[in-house]
């Protein structure tokens, strides 16, 4: 059975990673650069090591703040595609959705050049476009 869970809690493992990853590289970049967690003022973001830390340090962190941000709209549209019973199409929507977004944070973690970070939002974008007519079709059909 095909259900559109898979590329949910796929996505879902794959923020994790991205929140490890952020830790991993901004903790000892942290510490190398003598700002002790410990030290961090009340109130203090992450956004306060902007301009702190080297760029591609905090690339890692970016990328997990665009994860908890469109992808909402992801995970409402397939928890919609899973209750009314997703079309083929959606489920190939929803993996090529999660494949995009992890190359997107592949990229823009390693190598954060812009117009190929572009293409590949809107690649995504286009995915979650149909995904959502999908789901508003299976809706209205109701």
């Amino acid at each position: 059975m095909h259900t559109i869970l898979a590329p949910v809690m796929a996505l879902v493992a794959w923020s994790l990673i991205m929140l490890a990853w952020l830790a991993l590289t901004r903790l000892p970049a942290m510490a190398k650069n003598d700002i002790p967690l410990a030290k961090v003022p009340p109130g203090g973001r992450g956004q306060n090591l902007e301009g702190v830390l080297p760029d591609r340090v905090n690339w890692p962190s970016h990328n997990y703040a665009h994860l908890m941000e469109q992808p909402v709209l992801f995970y409402a549209t397939a928890l919609v595609l899973h209750a009314i019973g997703p079309s083929a199409l959606a489920l190939q929507l929803a993996w090529t959705y999660v494949g995009l977004r992890v190359a997107h944070s592949l990229w823009q973690a390693l190598v954060n050049t812009v117009p190929i970070r572009f293409m590949i939002f809107s690649l995504a974008s286009a995915c979650l476009l149909g995904m959502a007519y999908e789901a508003i079709r299976g809706v209205l059909a109701m």
